[in-house]
């Protein structure tokens, strides 16, 4: 059978997972790229009970190994974690982000990894936008009938992030009049 005759998935699609990292809630969201077109595919919370960390790291490695496995990423988006105010959180923070990546590492996945301030600016043009910009920007830009909760919402737009080369709304603008200008020449 010739080879043109196969299907072949489209070239320029990519599923991308988004990681909101969080040890009582980790915020996922799944979205599909198509040139500049993007797609919501799923979104939701992994979340732990208070208890020993141990057992709540399993929660969250196990938890996004399963959605790794339903959606089968090609690249996965995570946000970086700064030093809070309270060190104790920042540790507890870092450690529910170490699950997540080891859980993405387990999966071969690519991961790319954002600040805070990289994804608001991707997603909403304003590295200092609020989380309600974030959240209207997230559901206007995948057309969602309703709100996701705060950390889908955040894991969205981390994936958002991605899916714009980390360089926000300024940089898909630039890239589209690059594309027009070569078509002119």
């Amino acid at each position: 059978m010739p080879s043109s005759s196969r299907l072949t998935p489209h070239p320029s699609r990519i599923r991308i997972l988004g990681i909101d990292p969080g040890l009582r809630a980790t915020g996922y969201g799944v979205i599909d790229q198509d040139g500049q077109k993007l797609s919501y595919v799923a979104s939701g919370v992994v979340r732990t009970q208070d208890g020993e960390l141990p057992a709540r790291i399993k929660i969250l490695f196990a938890g996004l190994q399963e959605i790794i496995e339903t959606f089968k990423p090609e690249a996965c988006a995570v946000e970086k974690v700064f030093v809070n105010v309270n060190p104790q959180s920042t540790l507890l923070l870092g450690q529910a982000r170490g699950a997540a990546l080891a859980a993405l590492a387990h999966a071969d996945q690519s991961v790319y990894e954002y600040t805070a301030l990289q994804v608001k600016q991707a997603v909403v043009g304003n590295g200092h936008a609020d989380k309600q910009q974030v959240m209207h920007m997230v559901m206007r830009l995948l057309k969602l009938p309703g709100e996701p909760s705060p950390d889908a919402a955040d894991a969205l737009a981390c994936a958002i992030c991605h899916a714009h080369g980390g360089q926000g709304l300024g940089g898909l603008v630039t890239a589209a009049r690059r594309r027009r200008a070569g078509r002119m020449l």
